[in-house]
């Protein structure tokens, strides 16, 4: 009888009704961590090296750590360059290189994130958990799922219909599509 009634997070709602709030914090993290062009950056890299290094007759084991220090070095190097790029002045404020290194790592933590799906199936192989050719096609198989998710949710957070959420997530598929097209006619 309009009585107010708390939800789940504590917000209270004035006919009763439980409503979802997502804290603005893990929202911002994870658009500005894990949703960014690193993120799609990344599982290409993943994508091409599972291509290159990934040849008949290579075992997930070896794939996985060529993709895994391949990873880190540009990782690094990413890291790196944003320091050096932010260090200074960074939009019209100056920026010291302690702020520069962690607004970098941030940044830069998509590429690290979205390299961990396609490397844990390569890692599935290497423990014989599945057989390696398995691995390997279900590695880049996935980097294109991870894609369009990356593509739906970039499309979805600027308030997209979902016809364009969906042509977003096709768009962004198709690059890990593209990779899988070049190992089937390099390998």
């Amino acid at each position: 009888m309009g009585e107010s009634s708390p939800d789940a997070s504590g917000a209270v709602t004035p006919n009763g009704a439980s409503r979802r709030v997502q804290p603005a914090f893990a929202n911002e993290f994870v658009r500005t961590t894990f949703v960014t062009e690193e993120s799609v950056y990344g599982v290409i890299l993943v994508s091409g090296m599972i291509v290159v290094a990934g040849a008949p007759g290579s075992s997930s084991f070896e794939v996985f750590w060529k993709v895994l220090g391949t990873v880190i070095v540009f990782w690094a190097a990413h890291v790196y360059a944003g320091t050096v790029a932010r260090h200074g002045l960074d939009h019209e404020r100056m920026m010291g290189l302690r702020d520069a290194f962690r607004a970098s790592f941030r940044r830069s933590l998509g590429l690290l994130a979205s390299a961990m799906i396609p490397s844990l199936i390569l890692l599935l192989g290497a423990t014989r958990a599945i057989p390696d050719a398995y691995a390997i096609w279900t590695a880049l198989w996935a980097g294109v799922v991870v894609l369009a998710v990356l593509g739906w949710i970039a499309f979805a957070r600027r308030g997209a219909a979902w016809p364009m959420r969906l042509a977003g997530a096709l768009a962004t598929a198709t690059f890990g599509v593209a990779m899988i097209v070049l190992k089937a006619f390099i390998h």
